[in-house]
């Protein structure tokens, strides 16, 4: 692997493990065992690995978010896509944890950040309207707008509700916590016949939760 790579390889896992705020281009160098001149080399600023990380980090997601929008998706396959959405986004978790100081220092990546928040809410509403046809959801246009904002709030600010509610979990069950709370939001609309769905989520959470 190249150096470039593996600066950026560490740097995440530092931002993830350490916050972003915490970490210097030392750490990351010593992280290394290279030299902060050999860093510099490659990245002159912790600025510059903070946007390449973003730009990979971006491109990734709109992918994953452009697929409901190109492709109809089954109500399991729905499910499953939302466990992508939410690992791919905790790997990433410094950005969420400190997403308005990150904003606010970095103006570029804030508009571009804006950009893929609307593109989860039209990522979401692909979602609710295939699950509309197929006559799993009863739901409304208006409630449908609404759920899809509450769905893309919650993959926004998910990880910092758990940080504030300072819940000690493994990375599996956060990332579980977080399907659970989109899938409980959809289930208000379940049609009756298809509320066994979202009971075999909870029992599912739950027996997950009791051997974290």
């Amino acid at each position: 692997m190249k150096t470039r790579d593996k600066i950026l390889l560490s740097s995440l896992s530092l931002f993830n493990a350490e916050g972003e705020p915490n970490v210097t281009t030392v750490d990351i160098a010593n992280e290394l065992d290279i030299s902060p001149g050999n860093l510099y080399y490659h990245f002159r600023g912790k600025e510059v690995i903070i946007q390449e990380l973003f730009t990979a980090f971006e491109i990734e997601l709109t992918d994953i978010l452009n697929a409901p929008i190109e492709k109809n998706l089954s109500a399991k396959d729905a499910w499953f896509y939302l466990y992508i959405v939410f690992e791919h986004i905790f790997n990433h978790r410094y950005l969420y944890r400190n997403l308005n100081d990150i904003l606010q220092r970095y103006p570029q990546i804030a508009k571009r950040f804006t950009k893929l928040l609307a593109l989860k809410v039209q990522a979401a509403r692909a979602v609710a309207l295939d699950l509309r046809e197929q006559e799993i959801i009863e739901v409304d246009d208006i409630l449908l707008e609404r759920l899809c904002d509450n769905v893309a709030m919650s993959l926004t600010f998910w990880l910092n509700y758990n940080q504030l509610r300072e819940r000690t979990t493994s990375n599996e069950i956060m990332i579980h916590q977080g399907v659970f709370q989109v899938m409980s939001l959809v289930s208000q609309h379940l049609r009756l016949e298809y509320r066994y769905f979202y009971d075999e989520c909870c029992a599912l959470f739950e027996a997950l939760a009791m051997t974290d």
